[in-house]
């Protein structure tokens, strides 16, 4: 995998060995941004399921401020901190290795709010409604959630938050929801 644009572009990152992470396609990546470009720079960055934290380093590499990676696997965490400290990002980064549940009930504690929530669950989640829910906490009227799943089933989010635009790429969707205004 490498990083596609901006200050580490053309670097290489690595994803974790095994089965137990599905790192995001360079082309999907790519094409991703393409739609995220103006929302990136100057953004805090929330990436849960982050497996390689790929989404995170791209939006790094691309301008963003900030960026919190959030997986449950050991190794999962060990490759992210491996491609954080080879891309020089230490200082923009802080992980948390637990449940999504765990690190984003923290979050709201802290009253930490993002700009741009990646959102890259195994494909097999299919009702999201109790993870849109939980990022409600940390996301405001402007946020960005990118959803990464499955093109060819229908996912369940919550009722909080509106479906803005949707692209898929072969076996691959990714659809940008925005939290609804009051009265929407």
């Amino acid at each position: 995998m490498r990083i596609i644009a901006g200050e580490a572009r053309g670097r290489t990152i690595e994803a974790p060995p095994g089965k137990h992470t599905r790192p995001t396609l360079d082309r999907v990546r790519e094409n991703m941004f393409n739609m995220l470009q103006a929302d990136i720079p100057g953004s805090r960055i929330l990436d849960l399921f982050a497996g390689s934290g790929a989404l995170s380093l791209e939006s790094l590499s691309r301008g963003a401020e900030f960026a919190v990676m959030v997986d449950s696997d050991r190794i999962a965490i060990m490759t992210q901190k491996k491609n954080i400290t080879s891309l020089g990002y230490t200082g923009k980064t802080r992980q948390f290795y637990c449940d999504w549940r765990k690190a984003v009930n923290e979050l709201t504690r802290n009253r930490e709010t993002f700009d741009v929530v990646f959102l890259d669950p195994p494909y097999a989640m299919q009702d999201l409604r109790d993870v849109f829910d939980a990022i409600d906490g940390v996301t405001g009227t402007d946020s960005l959630v990118i959803l990464e799943h499955e093109s060819a089933k229908d996912i369940i989010v919550s009722d909080r938050f509106r479906l803005i635009r949707q692209r898929s790429w072969g076996f691959c969707a990714v659809s940008i929801y925005t939290p609804k205004i009051q009265g929407e």
